[in-house]
């Protein structure tokens, strides 16, 4: 193991984009790696190829089931997980054990559980499906840092984790002494693309293509933050410009279109996390949008309701992601039928 690696094993649950990358990192840095998986076809093609981000070597880490997975209070998890598959990992752990979550959404089972600190993603990693091979889409830091107060331990080892993810070399890791901005930040944005461009059925950078995209993305951006405003939330700057900013930017006539322009090279290609879940029976809609709904209280929030309510109708009915769907949000939207 190597020197400047944690003295206790990580156990890194979940190989999709995030887990894969951050499992990776930290077999690049030396550390003891455990990856948990539930689908048989990706711990498989784990065991047999080893875990890998294209353009790197691929690392051979141990990957097992996760009905074969045994927690234990002597490692740090890394929950990696879908929002909707947390209640699986919780029901399994014990108090006492470290828990770090990473991009792991607005579940209240999750904050229950009152884990130290928590990480945040700008950077985009798409994973195949059935295979634990991702791609960088977009590059960026991981934001790490406390949600609460913490023991002289708890920071000691989240801080040693910030450290030996940072030797992995594959994105910057950024200390932050309070995630929760970060968080919300992310919210903001995630909340506003993910949903579009899964309903759609497009990429990231479609949405500053097409006119209605467009017009749909920049609003529920302008709802977004004036939600977190009204909850009087803190936000961070996680990109080029703190929200503030793109408050300002959103509200000035013709400057956002002219922003698009130049943003959207940006986005071309860049991985809709929500968008595999389309095609199955659970999303994060509720995670993301439906936590600001929530939020909101008595704040107008008619196009959240409105991109919940088709979402939510594209599972149930097993539709298939098309513009169309767009359309539909906004009639809901202009109709009032968003609430």
């Amino acid at each position: 193991m190597a020197d400047n690696c944690l003295k206790r094993p990580i156990h890194v649950l979940g190989a999709g984009g995030i887990g894969v990358a951050l499992g990776w990192s930290l077999a690049r840095a030396g550390c003891e790696v455990l990856m948990v998986e539930a689908l048989l076809e990706k711990v498989a093609a784990g065991r047999s190829a080893g875990i890998e981000v294209v353009g790197r070597p691929a690392a051979q880490i141990e990957i097992i089931r996760f009905e074969h997975w045994e927690p234990s209070d002597e490692v740090v998890t890394l929950l990696c997980t879908k929002t909707y598959d947390n209640a699986a990992v919780l029901a399994r752990l014990g108090d006492g054990m470290r828990l770090v979550p990473v991009q792991n959404g607005f579940d209240p089972e999750l904050d229950r559980w009152g884990h130290a600190g928590e990480g945040i993603a700008s950077f985009v990693s798409e994973c195949e499906r059935d295979r634990p091979v991702t791609r960088i889409t977009r590059a960026g830091s991981l934001h790490l840092g406390p949600r609460r107060g913490m023991t002289g331990e708890e920071r000691a080892d989240l801080m040693e984790l910030a450290e030996v993810l940072e030797a992995g070399e594959l994105f910057r890791v950024e200390w932050v002494e309070d995630i929760r901005p970060y968080k919300a930040t992310k919210l903001m944005y995630n909340a506003a693309v993910s949903p579009l461009a899964a309903a759609a059925g497009v990429d990231n950078g479609e949405l500053l293509r097409d006119r209605l995209a467009r017009r749909l993305f920049f609003a529920l951006l302008r709802e977004n933050y004036g939600i977190l405003k009204h909850a009087r939330i803190p936000l961070a700057r996680i990109g080029p410009f703190h929200p503030d900013t793109v408050s300002r930017i959103l509200g000035t006539p013709g400057l956002p279109e002219l922003m698009g322009h130049f943003f959207r090279p940006s986005l071309r290609g860049t991985y809709c996390s929500m968008a595999p879940d389309m095609a199955g029976e659970q999303t994060e809609v509720q995670a993301y949008n439906g936590h600001l709904i929530r939020l909101a209280g008595d704040f107008p929030c008619p196009l959240n309701r409105a991109v919940l309510s088709v979402v939510e109708t594209i599972i149930r009915e097993r539709l298939r992601p098309a513009r169309e769907r767009l359309l539909a949000v906004e009639a809901l939207w202009r109709g009032g039928g968003g609430g």
